[in-house]
Protein backbone atom coordinates (compact mmCIF):
# COMPACT_ATOMS: atom_id res chain seq x y z
CA UNK A 1 0.00 0.00 0.00
CA UNK A 2 1.23 3.50 -0.83
CA UNK A 3 2.35 5.19 2.45
CA UNK A 4 0.70 8.43 1.29
CA UNK A 5 -2.64 6.58 1.41
CA UNK A 6 -2.13 5.43 5.02
CA UNK A 7 -4.27 7.79 7.05
CA UNK A 8 -4.91 8.09 10.79
CA UNK A 9 -8.42 6.76 10.12
CA UNK A 10 -6.97 3.71 8.39
CA UNK A 11 -4.56 2.79 11.21
CA UNK A 12 -7.33 3.36 13.76
CA UNK A 13 -9.36 0.73 11.91
CA UNK A 14 -6.67 -1.99 12.17
CA UNK A 15 -7.81 -4.92 14.29
CA UNK A 16 -4.45 -6.72 14.54
CA UNK A 17 -0.77 -5.83 14.40
CA UNK A 18 0.56 -5.26 10.92
CA UNK A 19 2.77 -7.92 9.36
CA UNK A 20 5.03 -5.35 7.73
CA UNK A 21 5.93 -1.70 8.14
CA UNK A 22 3.43 0.59 6.42
CA UNK A 23 6.04 3.10 5.31
CA UNK A 24 9.72 2.93 4.38
CA UNK A 25 12.40 4.61 6.48
CA UNK A 26 12.66 7.18 3.66
CA UNK A 27 9.15 8.46 4.54
CA UNK A 28 10.76 10.32 7.46
CA UNK A 29 11.35 13.44 5.31
CA UNK A 30 11.47 15.57 8.47
CA UNK A 31 14.49 13.68 9.80
CA UNK A 32 12.80 13.00 13.14
CA UNK A 33 15.37 11.19 15.31
CA UNK A 34 14.54 9.56 18.63
CA UNK A 35 17.23 10.48 21.17
CA UNK A 36 15.90 9.08 24.45
CA UNK A 37 12.90 7.16 25.75
CA UNK A 38 11.79 6.37 29.27
CA UNK A 39 8.81 4.45 30.70
CA UNK A 40 7.90 4.85 34.36
CA UNK A 41 5.20 3.93 36.84
CA UNK A 42 3.38 7.16 37.68
CA UNK A 43 2.53 6.15 41.26
CA UNK A 44 5.95 4.99 42.49
CA UNK A 45 7.98 7.02 39.92
CA UNK A 46 10.00 3.84 39.28
CA UNK A 47 11.69 3.73 35.88
CA UNK A 48 10.69 0.54 34.04
CA UNK A 49 12.72 1.10 30.88
CA UNK A 50 15.16 3.74 29.65
CA UNK A 51 17.32 4.11 26.58
CA UNK A 52 19.43 6.98 25.25
CA UNK A 53 20.97 7.29 21.82
CA UNK A 54 24.74 7.54 21.78
CA UNK A 55 25.92 11.03 20.82
CA UNK A 56 27.68 9.95 17.63
CA UNK A 57 25.07 7.40 16.53
CA UNK A 58 23.75 8.37 13.07
CA UNK A 59 20.64 6.70 11.70
CA UNK A 60 20.21 8.93 8.64
CA UNK A 61 22.72 7.13 6.38
CA UNK A 62 22.26 3.44 7.07
CA UNK A 63 23.94 0.70 5.06
CA UNK A 64 21.80 -1.12 2.48
CA UNK A 65 22.03 -4.42 4.38
CA UNK A 66 20.62 -3.05 7.67
CA UNK A 67 17.97 -5.28 9.29
CA UNK A 68 15.03 -2.89 9.14
CA UNK A 69 12.82 -5.03 11.40
CA UNK A 70 15.50 -5.10 14.10
CA UNK A 71 16.09 -1.37 13.74
CA UNK A 72 12.38 -0.51 14.02
CA UNK A 73 11.22 -3.04 16.65
CA UNK A 74 11.70 -2.77 20.42
CA UNK A 75 11.24 -5.73 22.76
CA UNK A 76 10.21 -5.07 26.36
CA UNK A 77 10.31 -7.62 29.18
CA UNK A 78 8.25 -6.11 31.99
CA UNK A 79 7.40 -9.18 34.07
CA UNK A 80 4.01 -10.03 35.65
CA UNK A 81 4.02 -7.20 38.21
CA UNK A 82 3.38 -4.80 35.32
CA UNK A 83 -0.31 -5.75 35.52
CA UNK A 84 -0.54 -4.23 39.00
CA UNK A 85 0.25 -0.77 37.56
CA UNK A 86 -2.58 1.68 36.93
CA UNK A 87 -0.86 4.48 35.01
CA UNK A 88 2.46 4.74 33.23
CA UNK A 89 4.24 7.74 31.79
CA UNK A 90 6.57 7.88 28.83
CA UNK A 91 9.03 10.57 27.92
CA UNK A 92 10.29 10.72 24.35
CA UNK A 93 13.11 13.10 23.44
CA UNK A 94 13.46 13.64 19.71
CA UNK A 95 15.06 16.02 17.26
CA UNK A 96 13.69 17.44 14.03
CA UNK A 97 15.68 18.26 10.86
CA UNK A 98 15.50 21.31 8.60
CA UNK A 99 11.74 21.22 7.92
CA UNK A 100 9.00 22.24 10.37
CA UNK A 101 6.71 19.38 11.44
CA UNK A 102 3.05 20.40 11.53
CA UNK A 103 0.34 18.52 13.41
CA UNK A 104 2.58 15.72 14.68
CA UNK A 105 0.45 12.84 15.85
CA UNK A 106 1.20 9.42 17.31
CA UNK A 107 -1.29 6.57 17.19
CA UNK A 108 -0.29 3.52 19.18
CA UNK A 109 -2.32 0.30 18.98
CA UNK A 110 -1.75 -2.65 21.33
CA UNK A 111 -2.78 -6.21 20.48
CA UNK A 112 -2.70 -9.62 22.11
CA UNK A 113 -2.93 -12.70 19.91
CA UNK A 114 -4.39 -10.67 17.08
CA UNK A 115 -7.02 -8.86 19.18
CA UNK A 116 -7.01 -5.12 19.92
CA UNK A 117 -6.47 -4.43 23.64
CA UNK A 118 -6.12 -0.66 23.67
CA UNK A 119 -5.52 2.21 21.29
CA UNK A 120 -3.92 5.54 22.16
CA UNK A 121 -3.97 8.71 20.05
CA UNK A 122 -1.80 11.71 20.95
CA UNK A 123 -1.17 15.09 19.29
CA UNK A 124 2.12 16.90 19.70
CA UNK A 125 1.33 19.80 17.41
CA UNK A 126 4.09 21.85 15.83
CA UNK A 127 7.86 21.23 15.94
CA UNK A 128 10.18 23.99 14.78
CA UNK A 129 13.06 23.05 12.44
CA UNK A 130 16.37 21.96 13.97
CA UNK A 131 14.85 21.60 17.42
CA UNK A 132 15.02 19.03 20.19
CA UNK A 133 11.66 18.27 21.74
CA UNK A 134 10.32 16.32 24.70
CA UNK A 135 6.98 14.51 24.46
CA UNK A 136 5.45 13.43 27.76
CA UNK A 137 2.58 10.96 27.50
CA UNK A 138 0.46 9.51 30.31
CA UNK A 139 -1.25 6.15 29.74
CA UNK A 140 -4.09 4.77 31.83
CA UNK A 141 -3.57 1.04 31.47
CA UNK A 142 -6.54 -1.05 30.38
CA UNK A 143 -8.36 -3.15 32.95
CA UNK A 144 -7.94 -6.77 31.87
CA UNK A 145 -9.67 -9.82 33.26
CA UNK A 146 -7.69 -12.39 35.26
CA UNK A 147 -7.74 -15.01 32.46
CA UNK A 148 -6.40 -12.57 29.87
CA UNK A 149 -3.61 -11.47 32.22
CA UNK A 150 -2.64 -15.08 32.91
CA UNK A 151 -2.66 -15.84 29.18
CA UNK A 152 -0.47 -12.79 28.47
CA UNK A 153 2.01 -13.85 31.18
CA UNK A 154 2.14 -17.36 29.71
CA UNK A 155 2.53 -16.09 26.12
CA UNK A 156 5.78 -14.13 25.92
CA UNK A 157 6.12 -11.83 22.89
CA UNK A 158 2.49 -12.46 21.78
CA UNK A 159 1.55 -8.93 22.91
CA UNK A 160 2.48 -6.45 20.19
CA UNK A 161 2.01 -2.83 19.30
CA UNK A 162 2.27 -0.62 16.26
CA UNK A 163 3.26 3.03 16.69
CA UNK A 164 2.38 5.29 13.79
CA UNK A 165 3.73 8.83 13.52
CA UNK A 166 2.00 11.34 11.26
CA UNK A 167 2.92 14.87 10.17
CA UNK A 168 0.02 16.88 8.79
CA UNK A 169 -1.90 13.63 8.23
CA UNK A 170 0.90 11.87 6.32
CA UNK A 171 2.55 8.74 7.75
CA UNK A 172 6.24 9.47 8.29
CA UNK A 173 7.28 6.70 10.70
CA UNK A 174 6.06 3.27 11.81
CA UNK A 175 7.69 1.30 14.61
CA UNK A 176 6.71 -1.91 16.37
CA UNK A 177 7.07 -3.32 19.87
CA UNK A 178 6.75 -6.78 21.39
CA UNK A 179 6.11 -7.44 25.07
CA UNK A 180 6.92 -10.22 27.52
CA UNK A 181 5.18 -10.38 30.90
CA UNK A 182 6.61 -13.72 32.02
CA UNK A 183 8.50 -13.73 35.33
CA UNK A 184 12.13 -12.68 35.21
CA UNK A 185 14.60 -15.55 35.65
CA UNK A 186 15.52 -14.48 39.18
CA UNK A 187 11.80 -14.61 40.12
CA UNK A 188 11.76 -18.30 39.15
CA UNK A 189 14.65 -19.25 41.42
Amino acid sequence: MDPKKITPEYVNSLEKATDDFLCPLSANIYNVQFLAFRIRDMESKTTLFEIKKEGDEDTTNLPDDVDEKELRTVRYHFGPLFFKLKTIGTTLVFSVGDKPVKNMRMIERHYFKGKLIKSFDFMFGFCIPNSTNEWETIYDLPQLDKDTIEDMINSPWETKSDSFYFADGELIMHNKSEYNYAPFEEENE
